[in-house]
């Protein structure tokens, strides 16, 4: 109760600035110490995202399959991890298969269900808008045959580093809307702060670790900024038709789970094509 208490009085940008230190500490730690910490703390925020997202359907007087979704989702994400770490033959994500055909023999037993395919197709939907890209970031940590820290770690500090950059420097400078339309706060100034803070990390970055040549960093810097800024602008997409402003409220200061790795959806794709197109160029 006295927590409450403190958190209401606190400023948007205080709840912002401590929840955002906790989880990043929390994250780093889990990417460093080894990769059954990192599994463990990608397959919750996966976990999270699924039920948050298929929550907000819900509102909307939907009826996707949420814990049939969610579990999908994460079997998805656990033999994305698996299968890359070389426990297992790729020939197990034929279980994907069978197990998502199982929905249809599910829809025909819901009456109260009016629209079955229409909830069919939301309930693969969250599987392809979060549990894909997070499966596909078990590609990019396991690029060299081993588990690699550095790469998922690098990506979420230059995200972070975008977003802090874009958000300090929309509040300070911020004039140009960038897409008043989908994200009305959104502005040109605060998203070339951010493509700055994205670059300058990855800069240093390059110097700190070595699995990745400089020029790659930088490329990633500026998938990051452009594809995440795409990402942030989908959620809020999503979020406006169905009229809400935030996914959740799980992270004082930042909504929820969908909230806070929106961009990270829609980059993580680009990062894993463009590491494995290009694992052999140095």
């Amino acid at each position: 109760m006295f927590f409450k208490e403190e958190l209401s009085q606190m400023s948007e940008l205080q709840k912002r600035m401590i929840s955002a230190s906790l989880g990043a500490l929390l994250i780093v730690n889990s990417i460093y110490w080894s990769e059954w910490t990192y599994f463990a703390i990608f397959f919750g925020i996966c976990m999270f995202s699924l039920l948050e997202f298929y929550k907000l359907l819900g509102l909307d007087g939907n009826l996707p399959l949420r814990t049939f979704g969610t579990l999908n989702g994460l079997l998805l994400f656990s033999l994305s991890f698996f299968i890359e770490r070389f426990d297992l033959n790729t020939k197990y994500y034929f279980l994907c298969a069978v197990s998502l055909t199982g929905i249809y023999f599910i829809k025909l037993y819901v009456k109260r269900d009016l629209k079955p395919f229409a909830n069919i197709a939301f309930t693969f939907l969250g599987i392809i808008y979060v549990a894909v890209p997070f499966s596909l970031i078990n590609v990019s940590v396991f690029f060299k045959q081993t588990y690699s820290y550095q790469v998922i770690l690098g990506t979420m500090l230059i995200l972070w580093a975008s977003d802090a950059g874009a958000y300090f420097a929309g509040k300070r400078f911020g004039k140009r809307k960038l897409f008043y339309r989908i994200s009305p706060k959104k502005t040109w100034e605060g998203s070339i702060g951010g493509g700055l803070a994205a670059l300058f990390i990855g800069y240093v970055f390059s110097f700190l670790f070595t699995d990745l040549p400089l020029w790659k960093w930088l490329c990633i810097s500026v998938i990051i900024v452009i594809a995440g800024t795409y990402g942030d602008l989908v959620e809020s997409l999503f979020k406006r038709s169905i009229n809400i402003k935030d996914s959740g409220g799980v992270i004082p200061g930042h909504g929820g789970f969908l909230d806070r790795f929106d961009s990270l959806l829609l980059s993580a794709p680009f990062i894993t094509a463009f590491i494995k197109i290009l694992i052999d160029f140095n």
